[in-house]
């Protein structure tokens, strides 16, 4: 199996550029290596993240009967929520670009895998020492995107990049997919504390795993043949920018990024919310056990993660073969990944106490959202590749946002638990994820911006 032999990238004034290379073998080359890794390292990093979500609701059965209390009584039985505190922040976009991804990413996830190791002991002094503790991990995990984003701009051929990008970070959705099934056995035939020491394991053995086999960049990797790395340096030699400083003004002043950051804020509102309540959904509407609940909560990421690895296979053919703009691709996936959820998510509000409808309707809603993965979110690459990780800092800042205010919400808007309340909820989400979808297709753009570039001349991959 061989990649692409030509790589064809058009200018802003529309002139082809080709560039030759011999073949380059996709099987055990050292870019999809690093692809497979950092799928596994996403993988870890999601497990951690979402643990607590279904262990939460054992935690709190042990110790109180308040959650008994707030269960919905509309649906038949069917045999307090902690926020999750995300950091995504623009220094670590800026970090990664000045130390390298590697380093930043694989201590990231180090540090909250050795976080979540302590999670029991700050569980039994309280509340507060929970609280701080998570937002620690929220730490480690804010800098673990813009530094693989950071990577990818130095690894990742322009026409790779959905493929590459879309192995990666899948497996955010497959950690989501075995943690919550994983820990809701647990908890359930064990003890809710093992679920923390288990996934604390799994990301130290992760990052020995990484700091051994990956290479900052392709001149830095011990084992890449010489053929990949003259193919991947030659395919971004046009994109790249050597400006020793970071054009800020211009970056911050430039609508494209805009687009990438109001697309991202509202597919995350959806994407949190569902992340953090759908546990507690399950459990207080669909009136399902806490094995069940997790088992039924990871079907949605199950359907997503097979969706980003089609669509990114999807999204580079339509733009290697039938030679489709990049900025057509991105908005057309973007748009699927966003107004499909929200009808679906809509519909999910409206089908009573049918249980199995609404895990199909929820599970459909979230896979759509997968074709995000090829539409805005990798966008950052294709506009700035040299500042790739400093936009997905910045676009995370703001994307981090409602999965503080999100779940807050929905929680004041269904006091009552009823089912016409967690509609308004739906209805809501929907909303801000059509106006993300119609704002990033209104103003998204698809080719390498002239601030981006030590010429000022444009790319368009």
């Amino acid at each position: 199996m061989a990649s692409l032999n030509r790589e064809v990238l058009r200018t802003g004034s529309g002139t082809m550029i080709a560039s030759s290379t011999s073949k380059t073998p996709v099987c055990c080359s050292a870019r999809y290596n690093l692809a497979v890794l950092a799928f596994f390292g996403f993988f870890v990093l999601y497990a951690l993240r979402v643990n607590l979500s279904v262990a939460l609701v054992d935690m709190v059965d042990s110790n109180t009967t308040l959650a008994n209390n707030r269960t919905s009584k509309e649906c038949a039985e069917h045999s307090a929520s902690i926020k999750v505190i995300h950091n995504h922040t623009i220094p670590g976009g800026y970090v990664a670009s000045k130390v390298g991804g590697k380093l930043l990413l694989g201590f990231g996830i180090l540090g909250t895998a050795v976080f979540t190791l302590f999670t029991p002991i700050a569980a039994d002094i309280g509340v507060g020492a929970l609280i701080a503790l998570r937002a620690l991990e929220g730490l480690g995990e804010g800098v673990t995107f813009p530094a693989m984003h950071a990577m990818w701009s130095s690894w990742a051929p322009p026409l790779e990049r959905s493929k590459l990008l879309t192995i990666s970070y899948a497996g955010a959705q497959l950690g989501t997919v075995i943690s919550l099934p994983l820990s809701g056995i647990i908890c359930v035939y064990m003890d809710w504390t093992y679920v923390f020491y288990l996934f604390g394991i799994v990301g130290i053995i992760w990052f020995v795993l990484w700091i051994w086999l990956v290479g900052n960049t392709p001149e830095t990797h011990k084992t890449i043949s010489h053929q990949e790395k003259e193919y991947i340096l030659s395919s971004l030699k046009n994109q790249l920018s050597s400006q020793k400083s970071v054009p800020w003004i211009p970056m911050l002043k430039s609508l494209p990024l805009w687009a990438i950051v109001v697309a991202h804020f509202s597919y995350n509102w959806t994407f949190y919310t569902l992340l953090t309540l759908l546990p507690t959904y399950m459990k207080e509407i669909l009136r399902f056990n806490v094995q069940e609940n997790g088992i039924l909560s990871a079907v949605p990421y199950f359907g997503c993660w097979l969706c980003m690895i089609m669509s990114g296979q999807a999204a580079d053919h339509l733009r290697a073969k039938w030679n489709f703009s990049t900025v057509c691709v991105r908005k057309f996936f973007s748009l699927i990944g966003m107004i499909g959820p929200a009808v679906f998510l809509v519909a999910a509000g409206f089908i009573g106490c049918d249980y199995s409808l609404a895990v199909a309707f929820l599970t459909i809603s979230t896979t759509l959202g997968g074709f995000c993965s090829s539409g805005f979110s990798i966008n950052h690459l294709d506009i700035a590749p040299s500042y790739a990780g400093i936009l997905l800092g910045i676009t995370n800042a703001f994307a981090t946002i409602p999965g503080m205010i999100g779940p807050v919400i929905a929680k004041s808007l269904t006091p009552e638990n009823t089912i016409r309340e967690w509609q308004t909820v739906f209805w809501i989400a929907a909303a801000i994820n059509v106006f993300g979808a119609i704002f990033f297709t209104l103003f998204g753009k698809g080719e390498v911006q002239n601030w981006a570039l030590d010429d000022h001349h444009g790319h368009r991959n």
